[in-house]
């Protein structure tokens, strides 16, 4: 029995559309890394881009649980002494609330040339227009 590996012609990409409003953050992130892998096609292979597009609208709206919307704070370091930049939850969603999910799928996708690439089918946007209509997504759950 021989184990079967998609061709590059073989795969096929498809669009899909997630609103994010009044959602857990977790778990839209992790639904969409699953996608983006392409976990949810039966031939998936861990070492070839199988996964499909996702448009996320709404990301403004996205919902934490307990009080880590007062909690959560988004650090970047420079590497120079003194480059520690400390961002709250209030102010990244007041200011790029497309970053927010951008960085917690990122995390959960490989840390490699591959998740790379599989980052760049993520598009998300803040508001419910999105310039991706001609690609039909369609909508989950």
């Amino acid at each position: 029995m021989k184990t079967f590996t998609p061709r590059p012609n073989e795969i096929h990409h498809d669009w899909y559309l997630i609103d994010a409003t009044d959602k857990t953050l977790g778990r839209i992130s992790s639904q969409v890394a699953s996608i983006l892998r392409g976990k949810n096609k039966p031939y998936f292979s861990p070492n070839i881009d199988t996964g499909d597009f996702v448009v996320v609208i709404n990301a403004e709206k996205v919902a934490l649980t307990g009080s880590k919307a007062l909690q959560k704070v988004y650090k970047s370091y420079s590497g120079f002494p003194g480059g520690l930049k400390e961002i709250p939850f209030k102010r990244m969603v007041a200011k790029k609330p497309e970053e927010i999910i951008i960085h917690s799928i990122k995390g959960m996708l490989p840390k490699n040339v591959l998740g790379r690439q599989m980052l760049k089918k993520l598009k998300v946007y803040a508001g419910s227009d999105h310039p991706h209509t001609a690609q039909k997504p369609t909508t989950l759950p």
